[in-house]
């Protein structure tokens, strides 16, 4: 690989236009693609197979109607009083213009729905009222029918006596003898009887039909009483959730899309700020929710490019000459540019959230800069050592960009294994990352070697020009080792440290940031506030819980099912309100809004999350589900925790595994992944106290400390890692160089902690200062990302490699580079820094005049 690297760094001097106009072609071909095939980037995140994306997905099924994805407008009073009619008119007139945008499928008026709500309260008051005045009515005509009955009962008994006194004639007549005398007259009065039953017998049907009839009633009412009350219980407990605050000051207007959250068109988002933006109302402020006003994240905002200025201030006090200082930043920006762009032209065929492409750049950025600088810094040793321009750069990307290669190598891997984790949008980001870093990498070792032989001798300072052309350079002050006693109170104070910084890290909650980490003058940060503070907060926390009700023979039987349901729901800690919001055509599936207590991110509701699900099957026969924004972001952070200890352990492992190959060493690599541990769980120690704790959060812009960003642990590891092993590679092959040519263990370490801080130290500065301008940034998923990446680089930097490890491996001795022989024989020589290649080329002094003048 050096061999080959060596050619490609000469031919790329010497074809330098070539190369550059490559390089110019591909950038161009990256624009091209973008602007052809480019589509939009997610704000939200999704992960298959979790709990919530299983319901999600049968509510879609079931609910097809109601499967669009939402967001809230919220409009308030600027000084707190109820709405006038005037302001109600001419917010309606806006929700009717938002309905009829493009890609919406409707939009509730909060005064209609409230209106209804009051109705549907007036309309139970008055049922209540009816249904007693129907009790009343009732039961006065049972009493009636009693009394009626009383009076037939009456009749009856004095029809029964005059037959048994007609019966009693009879048999008189009968043994005198005079029954044929007697019977006209017997058969009358018989008839009369007859006719009188036949009469009586008719109000007796009468009356039991009135009675069936007073029954049908009363069991009618007694239907219509029960589902009152059922519904008059459901109300009483969907009191909380409300369209318009209790004091009337402010409005929620929820807006409903056609496509589901992820598909909606930002068109239509626009649109429908647009719509309710086209009126200005007097006295009346209107504020989006994030669902509706979340702005895909610059690129490059204000801070990163502040970040990027940072590092030119430094590459030019190291480097002392504006052509050098930016030629890293040049070839960076070039790279950057490359892979920001082809990552956005596949935005249009995978779904790409909106933070990958920015952590692309991220990372482009910074090992861009370092990767050239590396070469850079190795070609300018040589020029001042009197090498030739040409064997210079061909030696320098032989050597210091085969360490670049490899650097890259690890870093590019740690990343492709976000994969293993199994989620899809980790491993895109990843995937992204990678790209970014093998195109910096590529950029590197031809355009850099490129610049460097158009530049000529220009990379050096006039003055080391001119020296280089009268006398060599003078040696530099004898070197030795460190005291065994400096050596324990450096690791025992850097340990001591990095282990203080970690201990936030125990105390570590992910979530997903809500509109209360937007900044404080956003229209999100606004939303969130004014509803948290108009309605209660869980209003910005709402649940979507489905439930399988039993077959109900009727609508009663259907109705208090659900009524069942949402009291078991409201019997639960930490629910503020339930409501039923569908019911499936056949009754077998219904759902209902569950609104928490507290906000998404607060520790109770996630609580309830688990509660919730924890009550299925309720009362032993119907299952639930829990759905909605909230618990799919906590299913996100629950699957991302669990999956961080096994891409750790990879990372790790891969660890121990590379450096054993670089260093032939058991006890280097043990420590420098050690030190990596450290510096790592240190990094997340700070961005826990910072963006969980709130800790100097008036310095970072953290007005609401909150959980933090879910993927941000799991990112870190790789990055974080690919960057140690960078700054590892640069000081231990340094070290491991010293020792191969005699060098005592103990000496060889302070002999490659001088060779190689230098340019650490200006590499970590340039990384810190790249990542610390997107702690600024206007997104709030990119600014712990921004602080995590920056001060996890400059523990590992200063603390770890510079201070830890050397002093471990002090300590350590010569025991430091022992390797069992049968693993020495095992194990391949990759010759990181190119040893071999500067003993296959070894410098030969050539007259530099004219290129010195040059």
């Amino acid at each position: 690989m050096a061999e080959l690297l060596y050619r490609l760094g000469r031919l790329s001097a010497r074809r330098a236009r070539t190369v550059v106009a490559v390089w110019a072609a591909l950038l161009a071909v990256a624009g091209a693609a973008y602007l052809l095939a480019g589509g939009t980037l997610a704000s939200g995140f999704s992960i298959p197979d979790t709990p919530t994306a299983e319901v999600t997905e049968r509510l879609e099924a079931e609910f097809p109607e109601a499967s669009g994805a939402t967001g809230s407008v919220v409009l308030h009073t600027t000084d707190g009083t109820a709405f006038t009619l005037e302001q109600q008119a001419a917010i309606s007139r806006l929700v009717a213009s938002a309905a009829d945008v493009d890609g919406v499928a409707t939009v509730v008026d909060p005064f209609v729905t409230e209106a209804e709500r009051a109705a549907r309260a007036d309309e139970i008051a008055q049922g209540r009222q009816q249904i007693a005045e129907g009790r009343a009515q009732l039961d006065e005509g049972i009493a009636q029918a009693e009394q009626g009955q009383a009076q037939l009962d009456a009749g009856q008994d004095q029809l029964d006596a005059g037959q048994a006194q007609l019966d009693a004639a009879r048999a008189q007549a009968e043994a005198a003898g005079a029954l044929e005398q007697a019977r006209p007259q017997l058969e009358a009065q018989q008839a009369t009887l007859d006719a009188q039953q036949a009469a009586l017998d008719a109000q007796q049907a009468a009356l039991d039909a009135g009675l069936a009839e007073l029954e049908a009633g009363a069991a009618e009412l007694e239907s219509q009483a029960q589902q009152l009350e059922l519904g008059a219980g459901l109300l009483g407990m969907a009191e909380e959730i409300r369209q318009v605050s209790a004091d009337g000051s402010a409005a929620i207007a929820s807006v409903v899309f056609t496509d589901a959250q992820f598909d909606v068109p930002e068109e239509a988002q626009d649109a429908v700020i647009e719509a309710f933006r086209a009126e200005r109302i007097e006295g009346v402020d209107v504020d989006f929710s994030a669902s509706l006003a979340t702005e895909v994240p610059k690129i490059l905002g204000v801070g990163e490019l502040i970040g990027v200025v940072v590092a030119a201030v430094v590459l030019l006090v190291m480097l002392g000459t504006f052509v050098a200082a930016g030629l890293p930043i040049l070839t960076a920006a070039v790279g950057v540019a490359i892979g920001a762009l082809g990552a956005l032209s596949f935005s249009g065929v995978v779904d790409m959230v909106s933070v990958t492409p920015v952590l692309g750049v991220m990372l482009g950025l910074a090992v861009g800069i370092d990767y050239s600088l590396f070469i850079l810094n190795r070609h300018r040793r040589q020029l001042k050592a009197g090498y030739d321009v040409d064997e210079s750069i061909g030696l320098a990307n032989g050597t210091s960009g085969n360490a670049v290669v490899f650097a890259g190598a690890t870093v590019l891997i740690a990343l492709l294994a976000l994969n293993v984790t199994g989620i899809p949008f980790l491993g895109l980001m990843g995937t992204v990352g990678a790209m970014c870093i093998a195109i910096a990498v590529l950029v590197a070792v031809t355009l850099t070697p490129a610049l460097l032989g158009m530049l000529g001798m220009r990379v050096l300072r006039r003055r080391e020009r001119a020296h280089l052309a009268t006398a060599p350079l003078p040696a530099g002050p004898p070197l030795r080792p460190m005291s065994t006693g400096g050596a324990v109170v450096r690791a025992l104070a850097g340990v001591a440290a990095l282990v203080l910084l970690a201990l936030p890290a125990t105390a570590l909650r992910l979530g997903l940031p809500d509109g209360s980490s937007e900044a404080a003058g956003s229209t999100t940060y606004q939303a969130y506030t004014t509803v948290a503070e108009k309605f209660g907060p869980g209003q910005n926390a709402m649940l979507l819980v489905i439930a399988d009700l039993p077959a109900a023979a009727d609508q009663v039987e259907s109705l208090a099912a659900q009524a069942q349901v949402a009291a078991r729901l409201f019997e639960v800690d930490d629910v503020a309100a339930v409501a039923p919001v569908a019911t499936s055509d056949d009754g077998a599936l219904a759902a209902f809004q569950v609104v928490p207590v507290e906000g998404p991110n607060a520790e109770s509701t996630e609580r309830l999350v688990k509660e919730l699900r924890d009550l299925s099957p309720l009362d032993g026969e119907i299952p639930i589900a829990v759905a909605g924004q909230t618990s799919g972001a906590i299913d996100i952070s629950v699957k991302l925790a669990d999956a961080l200890p096994l891409y750790l352990g990879v990372v790790v492992g891969l660890s121990l595994v590379i450096l054993m190959l670089v260093f032939r060493s058991v006890l280097v690599p043990l420590i420098a992944t050690l030190g990596f541990v450290l510096s790592y769980f240190a990094a997340l120690g700070g961005v826990v106290a910072i963006y969980q704790w709130g800790w100097l959060g008036g310095v970072f812009g953290v007005h609401d400390p909150g959980p933090v960003l879910n993927f941000l642990p799991t990112v870190l590891v790789g990055i974080l890692f690919g960057l140690a092993m960078d700054y590892q590679l640069f000081l231990g092959s340094g070290m491991r160089e010293a020792y191969a040519h005699g060098a005592s263990p103990r000496l060889a370490i302070v002999q490659g902690v001088r060779a190689g801080r230098a340019v650490v130290t200006a590499a970590a500065l340039i990384m810190a200062s790249v990542f610390g301008g997107f702690m600024f940034a206007e997104s709030t998923m990119i600014r712990p990302i921004g602080f995590a990446l920056a001060f996890g680089v400059l523990v590992d930097a200063f603390v770890v490699r510079m201070l830890v490890v050397p002093a471990l491996m002090h300590l350590a001795g010569s025991r430091a580079w022992w390797l069992p022989g049968w693993l020495d024989r095992l194990l391949p020589d990759v010759d990181v820094e190119g040893a071999a290649l500067e003993r296959r080329h070894p410098h030969v002094e050539h007259p530099t005049v004219e290129r010195v003048d040059a």
